[in-house]
């Protein structure tokens, strides 16, 4: 067998013949040539047998690894006249448009994007990260399902954070899938604006049920009249309760910093008070368990902010039908109003504000919990991206990992 030959099935490109094979001190360098005449748009699916000029391209591509060797391969192009995107290099059918890489290359790498962290990327293929985004990108433009938009009816909008200094991401996840099917960068009105406008009037008109938390940013942007104002507000209520934790960590600090005011040993008493405060009273340590049952004989505001607090906690818990948790909410509202503690009066209020879409959430069942276990993985997709400095390649390293897009192994298609 000819070396060109053992090569064309080494290799498995798809459309072209191997010309010639070249072994360096570092690669191997592949010539190849396309079987086809006709000459096709790498943009659309325009093709033509005329060539806008004489000239032939010199183009070259990494594939994936040979043993230690870099796998190198090599073809000339010739360049066509496109009605749509003028004049273009004709596509080839094993790389994507503008990438040095092949598709197979491209997919191992977006494969373990989804899987490892880019220490393991960049020594295991010798590549840059920012080399990684940028295949991360051109992957997700390519695999992602282009219908994703089309049978939405319930969705979640939530922001995560991707970088420090406040740099967040807005992502719409589909209730039914469980996935992100969009995502931009910023967490305000016009973030959430440009999902709508991609989303355009007619299937904006489908949406039934809209997630959210209690900002006011994407509540503006879903009550437009070109938006979804018909779509249910649904608040989640994890949220709620993480207020009320907020609410009771800001008593517990002003009571904390008047006890230091008498002195560091009456202090250290309640050093662990903190933990002792948030935590679930099934989940305390020994420890904690004292330190809650000294707060509790000590009483007072922080004691009254931690009853308050548990008691947003159990009407969301998941036992109730949704009647008792209007009257328990209206309840709470009426007791956190009256408690004279700054904090809970606020949360009054916001609660007051909210309190539709706090009871739609519960009568239908919908809430932000599925985007919150996204956002977990998010949040995990974000560290490895830090390297990224824009949000065009952390959005699509999180399409690819919670999207609706199916990663595929290069040989996969073997066994």
């Amino acid at each position: 067998m000819r070396v060109t030959t053992a090569f064309k099935h080494l290799l498995r490109l798809p459309g072209v013949n191997v010309r010639g094979v070249v072994f360096e001190k570092d690669r191997v360098i592949v010539t190849v040539a396309l079987r086809r005449r006709r000459l096709v748009c790498p943009l659309c699916d325009h093709s033509t047998r005329a060539r806008y000029d004489s000239s032939d391209v010199d183009s070259r591509w990494r594939h994936l690894d040979l043993g230690a060797w870099r796998l190198e391969i090599r073809a000339r192009l010739r360049r066509l006249s496109c009605p749509t995107h003028g004049v273009r290099v004709e596509g080839v059918p094993f790389a994507r448009h503008r990438s040095e890489f092949t598709r197979d290359f491209e997919d191992l790498v977006a494969w373990l994007a989804a899987k490892t962290d880019k220490s393991a990327i960049e020594w295991m293929l010798r590549i840059a990260w920012r080399t990684v985004g940028a295949i991360v990108q051109r992957v997700v433009a390519d695999e992602l399902d282009p219908e994703r938009l089309d049978q939405l009816f319930a969705i979640g909008i939530d922001e995560v954070s991707w970088r420090k200094q406040h740099n967040y991401l807005t992502l719409v996840s589909n209730h039914r899938s469980g996935k992100v099917v969009w995502g931009a960068e910023g967490k305000d009105t016009n973030a959430c604006d440009g999902f709508f406008t991609e989303l355009g009037k007619e299937r904006s008109a489908r949406l039934s049920t809209v997630s959210m938390d209690m900002g006011k940013a994407f509540l503006k942007s879903v009550r437009k009249e070109d938006h979804a104002p018909q779509a249910t507000i649904c608040i989640d209520p994890f949220h709620v309760v993480a207020l009320a934790t907020k609410a009771l960590d800001d008593v517990r600090r002003a009571g904390w910093n008047d006890m230091r005011t008498l002195g560091d040993k009456a202090a250290k008493k309640f050093k662990d008070a903190r933990w002792s405060l948030m935590k679930n009273p099934d989940n305390l340590t020994d420890k904690q368990a004292v330190t809650l049952r000294r707060l509790k004989r000590r009483g007072g505001d922080l004691w009254r902010a931690y009853r308050l607090k548990e008691s947003c906690r159990a009407i969301f818990s998941g036992d109730l039908d949704p009647d008792e948790v209007e009257e328990l909410l209206d309840r709470l509202i009426s007791q956190a109003q009256r408690s004279r503690l700054e904090p809970f009066v606020k949360l009054a209020k916001t609660l007051r504000d909210n309190r539709d879409g706090i009871l739609a959430a519960i009568r239908l069942g919908i809430n932000n919990g599925r985007a919150e276990g996204l956002n977990n993985v998010v949040r995990l997709i974000a560290r490895r991206a830090y390297g990224f400095h824009s949000a065009e390649p952390a959005i699509a390293l999180v399409m690819l990992c919670c999207g609706p897009i199916t990663l595929r192994l290069p040989y996969e298609g073997l066994l």
